[in-house]
């Protein structure tokens, strides 16, 4: 057997665009075999969330293996040393500084023409600006011209929000997760009461037949196989053939469209070549800072998420609170007090970055988030 050297001591400073990939890049092709994301994560100094999520984006592009199990471990493959190559090594980008000179403030984003819209849970969604007109109008378009959409981003920005208010009740949804198969998407056959069998369609063809938006949630956690029954309906073909059902082929009716939803950072979801060239326009969706101000959710609690996600982009973290979890501050304020909700932003964090989180809260809030008291203690 042939020794590997240790590899040098990662930089504990802030690191550039690319840097934390190129690292565990770098690792995986030194240690053959499986590797587990804490095991890295403390080779490299860095937390267990941002490895992850640099894991995440090298199998999405093909450039490691996940090794199914749990826990889920990754395995360089013959792209993972060139991967890291590719990315210029670069000297960690220095700490801010304790106090600067203003920065000049940036132009006013152009405000969305179109009101609040209502979901078909009865919740409001308030549109934002997306090529120059507002989302839930872009979608709409998208789809009377026939062009799937993927929309991706961290859990909690509201991409699901977006589609419900796009389509309201002309919309199937289908909840993608590593069990879902193809008779989730095109039905099976159910036994009826007197014994005989019955084909009940699943939410694909019932899509296709109505003439509905079909949204394929956390699509990219569903094995590519079962995924691909869905191909043929989506390119200029607008057909499949159900083999299940004596081959009997679904021709789709005007208005059948399909939406995606992708969370990068999610273990497990991989955005294969082939379903990413499924959809031509690729919208990554991310939190509304100035609409959560408009939302008169607490600017500190704001504040500190805008902070945590500059530590998310530099790879020193793994997560940051998103506009649903500013959302659900502001609704336990309401309801529990400040100092309860303040606990709930920094108690809702992975544990491998709660540390950090509850930092920053503490820092936008001037004071440190009180611990969440034992269930069961006496008042």
């Amino acid at each position: 057997m042939t020794a590997t050297a240790a590899p040098a001591a990662a930089p504990k400073g802030r690191l550039g665009n690319g840097q934390l990939r190129r690292q565990v890049a770098e690792y995986l092709t030194d240690h053959p075999g499986p590797c587990k994301t804490g095991d890295i994560a403390k080779a490299l100094a860095r937390s267990a969330g941002a490895v992850g999520n640099a894991l995440t984006t090298l199998a999405g592009r093909g450039e490691a293996d996940p090794v199914r199990g749990k826990p889920i471990r990754y395995q360089a493959n013959s792209a993972t040393a060139a991967a890291a190559a590719a990315i210029t090594p670069k000297a960690p980008l220095p700490p801010k500084p304790a106090t600067a000179a203003p920065a000049a403030p940036a132009p006013a984003p152009t405000p969305a023409a179109a009101g609040p819209v209502t979901r078909p849970n009865g919740q409001v969604y308030q549109p934002r600006s997306l090529a120059d007109m507002p989302d839930v109008e872009a979608l709409r378009k998208l789809r009377d011209a026939g062009v799937p959409a993927l929309l991706y981003g961290p859990p909690g920005t509201g991409k699901t929000s977006l589609i419900e208010a796009a389509f309201g009740d002309d919309l199937i949804t289908v909840a993608g997760d590593g069990d879902t198969t193809a008779a989730d998407l095109v039905g099976e056959y159910t036994q009826n009461p007197d014994g005989t069998f019955a084909f009940i369609y699943g939410p694909l063809i019932r899509a296709m037949e109505e003439g509905k938006v079909l949204f394929i949630d956390d699509a990219t956690l569903i094995s590519p196989a079962v995924l691909a029954v869905a191909y043929p309906a989506m390119d200029g073909r607008r057909a499949i053939t159900v083999k299940a059902h004596k081959g009997e082929v679904i021709k789709a009716a005007a208005g059948f469209y399909v939406v995606a939803g992708h969370n990068p950072g999610v273990h497990g979801a991989i955005l294969t070549e082939a379903l990413s060239s499924r959809f031509s326009v690729q919208v990554r969706v991310s939190t509304d800072y100035d609409l959560a101000h408009a939302l008169k959710i607490d600017p500190r609690a704001v504040r500190a998420a805008k902070a945590l996600a500059d530590q998310q982009a530099s790879g020193e973290i793994g997560w940051a609170p998103q506009l649903r979890e500013l959302l659900a501050y502001a609704k336990v304020a309401a309801i529990l007090g400040e100092n309860a909700a303040i606990a709930n932003l920094a108690g809702v964090a992975p544990e491998e970055d709660r540390d950090a989180v509850a930092e920053a809260v503490g820092k936008a809030f001037g004071r440190k988030p009180p611990a969440p008291r034992p269930r069961g203690r006496q008042l």
